[in-house]
């Protein structure tokens, strides 16, 4: 554990699947898994139709996204990795973005923004380059500025 470290990961705020065939994905984990759906996300820039669904409730619940591409030509190619990224809940994202930059990790294009929940986000590019050498290593991670509510329930208790 790095003492420095000026932000906290409370925990899994999301993993996002992507297919060809969104139907396919709701069969599964809407039908077959009893998920509910939140909302729906489409967006042109991002190449996306997305059902965010809920597992759980309150603060301890975790996000499910089922996406699939607008156009399967272009990219952002949300279904060529069926496990398309996974989110983490942070305790101080602007902290986080900055010390992590300060530590070599490479960020994907677009810096903080709202998310398709609502709430801020960044990415972690999934490869390192040669100015920013830590990556994840093949995967996509988000990362969520998680609300108060959430910040207090996943929180460790005073000493």
């Amino acid at each position: 554990m790095n003492p420095n470290r000026p932000f906290r990961v409370l925990g899994i705020q999301q993993i996002a699947v992507g297919g060809a065939d969104k139907q396919r994905l709701r069969a599964l984990w809407i039908g077959v898994l009893g998920l509910t759906v939140k909302s729906n996300f489409v967006s042109e820039r991002e190449n996306v139709d997305e059902d965010i669904c809920a597992l759980g409730s309150g603060p301890h619940e975790v996000e499910v996204d089922l996406m699939q591409p607008l156009d399967p030509q272009r990219k952002p190619a949300v279904h060529a990795t069926p496990l398309n990224h996974v989110g983490l809940w942070i305790d101080d994202l602007p902290a986080a973005v900055a010390w992590m930059a300060a530590q070599g990790v490479r960020f994907a294009p677009g810096g903080i923004r709202k998310g398709a929940a609502g709430h801020d986000i960044c990415f972690i590019h999934p490869r390192g380059s040669d100015e920013f050498p830590l990556g994840g290593e093949g995967v996509l991670i988000e990362l969520v500025q998680a609300p108060p509510e959430v910040i207090a329930a996943l929180s460790p208790a005073p000493q």
